[in-house]
């Protein structure tokens, strides 16, 4: 990945993505906003205890510095699920510019329709974006552990090929920041779930001093590899937010007083 200085902002970008000028894509900070402690400063959620006027200002903010509208932004419930949504039309309050209108009971979107910016929201999990330049098709994932276990990055993949016909060996996906295998300390019933649950469950449990950590830049790679996508086009930023905690939120490293970042993929009017 690489960050811009775009404004008052600090943009990061994928590198093997950028190349594809018919789409915008981004992952935010938690830097230049509004929002006050702990959420200071680019918070982009609604579902947490931080001003709602302050998010929408950070989200005009970002989708300005972008050049899109507010209104583009489609953003979900993110249940720790793995189910898909379809983003069929361009349709707005879709979770754009509050949490009540945002997709029930989803982690992931997929979608077709130039000028929806597909964005998901974060402070350890990992962010997923997916691009079909052949179909001309966006995806976008929000995994946690429990989204990582229950394959919502397949899921997504499967999306894609089922309702756009999207071959996985086309697919460019990039894999955000998150919380890394340096510090995702995890109690041993996930350890066990995640071995039972994913293909190389094994290699992405990590053990130190008696206690367990888990890989989910490794686990979610692995997964997409299995769905069909080239390894070569998959870009993993392998950035941990609790490291980089003043760059981007953590909530292992505030305690769970965190905002959250966001990461969203659009196809450009």
């Amino acid at each position: 990945m690489i960050c811009k200085d775009i404004s008052s902002l600090s943009i990061w970008f994928f590198k093997t993505l950028l190349k594809y000028k018919e789409i915008s894509h981004f992952v935010s900070t938690r830097s230049g906003g509004f929002s006050s402690l702990p959420y200071n400063s680019l918070n982009l959620s609604f579902n947490v205890s931080d001003e709602p006027q302050n998010v929408l200002e950070n989200r005009k903010l970002l989708s300005l510095t972008l050049g899109f509208s507010v209104n583009s932004f489609v953003t979900s419930e993110q249940v720790h699920s793995s189910n898909v949504t379809v983003v069929r039309d361009k349709k707005y309050n879709l979770g754009a510019t509050d949490y009540e209108s945002s997709i029930k009971g989803t982690d992931a979107m997929i979608a077709k329709t130039p000028g929806v910016c597909l964005m998901v929201l974060q402070a350890d999990c990992v962010p997923i974006l997916f691009y079909d330049p052949n179909k001309k098709v966006i995806g976008i994932a929000h995994a946690g552990w429990k989204g990582t276990v229950s394959k919502i990055a397949r899921n997504t993949v499967n999306a894609m090929n089922k309702n756009y016909n999207s071959k996985p060996k086309d697919i460019i996906a990039g894999i955000g920041p998150a919380i890394g295998p340096c510090c995702y300390e995890v109690k041993l019933d996930v350890v066990k779930k995640v071995e039972k649950s994913l293909d190389n469950g094994k290699e992405i449990i990590i053990v130190r001093d008696d206690k367990y950590y888990l890989d989910l830049w490794k686990a979610n790679k692995i997964q997409l590899i299995n769905s069909g996508i080239a390894e070569e086009n998959i870009e993993v930023a392998k950035i941990c937010t609790k490291c980089n905690q003043n760059i981007f939120f953590s909530s292992r490293a505030s305690k769970n007083a965190a905002g959250r970042f966001g990461a969203g993929i659009m196809i450009c009017d």
